[in-house]
């Protein structure tokens, strides 16, 4: 029951209108949501990073996905005429109706003071929708609902035309858009790749990409997609398994390679993802396994932080002063055995009461290192400090790429052991109780000793996570252990594929690391981020790298 709440993808089917009538309805609705993103502030934030060097702005991206978006749906929803053209045509006209929508604001902004009301309604934004006019002129007033009109005609074409030709302009569009928005980073692996001197002039300009190497990356982005599904087409599932396995292979090999290559603010993200990765491998085994909504997973992670702050703290509260490597199986152990105290009473109830029970114990917790009765032994709101750096054959690890390193490798243990777990004869009674629990107990499986041993193990790498992190940060506070913890693993899970340990890797990259990577947009990165998991779990609802089982069961229905 829990698993299928989690992963339910359930599609409503609505009445639809007359073309015409739904042309004009996406067009206005695309309009209100241009106008949103502009009053809240993101597009004059955007106007400020070039994605193409003096060409396109990060802002002006942002229009034509909204414009396109709603020329592709119009077009969609209006059939195919020969060529196209009608799906073209509807495509133009809900573009239209989206720039006309933006040419308003632009007006009214420009006319009236709306900044008592609406802080971002500024000459900024005026200039930014302008698309760099000085003020609003009858003629920038014109060129929105202009290029709304071409780009909804280039999404109903994307309508229109087949898949994989559909495919390969968007996965050429993304490498042009990933390349801009990460230009700082590739940038950095440019410099430090040895032999390659320089090369970082000729594709990035100062700010963003230039316009050959824009072009270049367009045609190698679609000729790959175009190449993929041919491949695709004319091979076998077992074959598609094997280039699974060879891109899992280029995935590992890129991890393992990115802090030798990067800065070291980019292998401090890198750090917190195999941080947070540590953390899905165990959720993975209660929820993508054995279908157990876990909401106070991070309770685990501070019993694992604090047992190893208390172990080899130099500060006051230590009780003891020990090397990492002693305190961390002692993490590991303490983290697994409050998972089987705190499991025997809540996993006797199941589905959304399960969720409420670990949500409680996960306040719990919280609450009691807050208190002021453990203040004298945990530090209370003050934390624990002066933890000292692991170390090994004599050397402290401090940098960014060698505490990488070590959540990497712990990291892979885990994973290891989940993989052995998933494939024993445990990981099927898993599978099957979350499936079906009742029928899994029909065929004589021990629902409650099952799912005991899941939270066991789960809480036992929550414990080796939360080890980690107390080594990384080299402090321990209490507001470091919220509810968002265990959110953020959950969504791990979800959007890289619930019981799909490569999942985990993706999920953590795309969910951890690329926020982190658009920390120059403030709290605006959080919203491209929520949108573009919207999208995604539209297209891919079973995860960006679902389990094997899960991808066979797509594949067949």
């Amino acid at each position: 029951m829990s698993f299928n709440t989690v992963t339910s993808s359930f599609k409503l089917t609505r009445r639809r209108k007359a073309p015409l009538i739904e042309s004009l309805q996406v067009g206005g609705l695309a309009g209100l949501a241009a106008i949103a993103f502009a009053l809240i502030g993101a597009y004059v934030a955007m106007d400020k990073r070039h994605v193409i060097e003096d060409t396109l702005t990060l802002s002006q991206v942002a229009f034509a996905l909204i414009a396109i978006a709603a020329g592709y749906i119009a077009g969609r929803d209006a059939g195919s005429a020969p060529a196209g053209a009608r799906a073209v045509l509807h495509g133009a006209l809900a573009g239209v109706i989206a720039g006309l929508c933006v040419s308003a604001l632009v007006l009214l902004t420009a006319s009236y003071n709306l900044r008592t009301t609406l802080v971002a309604a500024s000459p900024m934004l005026v200039k930014a929708l302008s698309l760099g006019a000085p003020n609003a002129s009858l003629q920038a007033l014109a060129q929105l609902p202009a290029l709304g009109a071409i780009l909804g005609a280039a999404g109903g074409m994307l309508a229109a035309v087949p898949g994989p030709w559909r495919r390969a302009v968007t996965n050429g569009f993304a490498a042009v858009l990933i390349a801009g928005l990460f230009r700082d980073v590739f940038v950095s692996v440019l410099d430090n790749v040895p032999d390659l001197n320089g090369p970082e002039t000729e594709v990035f300009g100062p700010a963003g990409l230039n316009q050959g190497a824009a072009l270049v990356l367009f045609l190698i982005g679609a000729a790959f997609s175009l190449m993929r599904d041919r491949w695709r087409a004319g091979h076998t599932p077992a074959s598609r398994a094997r280039s699974s396995k060879v891109g899992l292979v280029l995935l590992l090999i890129g991890v393992l390679i990115l802090p030798l290559v990067t800065n070291d603010f980019v292998a401090q993200v890198a750090m917190l993802v195999a941080l947070y990765m540590l953390m899905g491998m165990g959720l993975n085994i209660e929820l993508g396994l054995a279908g157990l909504v876990d909401l106070g997973f991070v309770a685990f992670f501070a019993v694992g932080a604090y047992t190893v702050a208390l172990l080899c703290s130099s500060g006051p509260l230590a009780i003891a002063d020990v090397s990492f490597w002693v305190a961390l199986p002692v993490a590991v152990v303490l983290a697994a055995g409050a998972g089987m105290l705190f499991g025997l009473p809540v996993l006797r109830v199941r589905g959304d009461y399960l969720a409420m029970a670990t949500l409680g114990l996960g306040e719990i917790i919280r609450v009691l290192v807050l208190s002021d009765a453990l203040g004298p032994y945990l530090g209370g709101s003050q934390g624990i400090i002066e933890i000292d750096h692991p170390r090994l054959f004599g050397f402290s690890l401090k940098s960014p790429a060698a505490l990488y390193y070590l959540a990497l490798t712990l990291a892979g243990v885990v994973a290891f052991i989940s993989w052995r777990l998933q494939h024993a004869r445990i990981g099927r009674a898993w599978l099957a109780m979350r499936e079906d629990e009742d029928v899994a107990q029909a065929l004589g499986i021990d629902p409650v000793a099952s799912k005991l041993l899941a939270y066991t193990i789960g809480a036992a790498f929550a414990g080796a996570a939360g080890a980690v992190f107390a080594a990384l940060i080299g402090s321990v506070y209490p507001h470091s252990f919220q509810l968002l913890v265990s959110i953020n693993v959950l969504a791990i899970l979800v959007i890289g594929g619930l019981g799909s340990l490569p999942g985990v890797l993706v999920g953590a990259i795309v969910l951890i690391g690329l926020p982190e990577l658009l920390r120059e947009f403030g709290e605006f990165r959080y919203l491209f981020y929520g949108i573009a998991l919207v999208a995604m779990m539209h297209v891919r609802a079973e995860g960006l790298w679902p389990a094997t089982i899960v991808a066979k069961e797509g594949a067949h229905a």
